[in-house]
């Protein structure tokens, strides 16, 4: 089974359209038989997109440290969750056991865990692919953010290909597909 870790908040949001595509997420990672990895909580988007998984019976792999396991929640539905020491092991074990990796809307943590994960593609620390999904114009400072940083000369423009972006959960659909083909799209070829 291939794994996706996902990148969003262990906040909802203001705006009840995330968590309707988090619960999307969900849905659409069980019926493709792609494994969920992400950071282990119960709350917000995260929890969302676990509980979907979940209730579809798909596999969903949470990694979650001590410290935060009462803060977000651990969430104990998962098939398996690993709490651990630090912050740094969580995000390591999450990108060691993914097959790639797909950004929704969140905070401070997901911006964290999306520029480290560009910048580890960046370096060739890895090929896996990186997903943006710019929900309702979510992330578009932070792309327009990238272009500057190109545009200013302290990134190529080959770089920029290092992730893909969409801004719906249409184009998310298509991504995936295109990535990792379901047996039985792989048979009908």
């Amino acid at each position: 089974m291939k794994k996706l870790c996902v990148f969003t908040g262990a906040a909802t949001g203001t705006d009840p359209r995330y968590a309707d595509a988090a619960h999307q997420l969900g849905q659409m990672l069980a019926s493709r038989d792609l494994g969920l990895v992400y950071g282990g909580g119960k709350t917000g988007l995260m929890g969302k997109i676990a509980d979907a998984v979940v209730a579809a019976d798909g596999h969903a792999t949470g990694v979650i440290p001590k410290f935060l396991d009462n803060v977000e929640i651990g969430h104990r539905g998962l098939s398996d969750l690993y709490v651990i020491d630090t912050m740094h092991e969580r995000k390591n074990m999450m990108y060691e056991i993914s097959d790639g990796f797909i950004i929704m809307p969140g905070g401070l943590g997901t911006l964290d865990e999306t520029m480290e994960i560009i910048t580890w593609r960046q370096l060739g620390l890895h090929r896996k692919p990186i997903i943006i999904v710019n929900l309702f114009g979510y992330w578009d400072h932070m792309l327009l953010l990238f272009q500057n940083i190109i545009n200013e000369g302290f990134m190529h423009h080959g770089h920029s290909g290092h992730f893909e972006h969409v801004d719906d959960m249409d184009g998310l659909a298509d991504l995936l597909d295109s990535y990792f083909p379901s047996t039985a799209q792989v048979l009908s070829k």
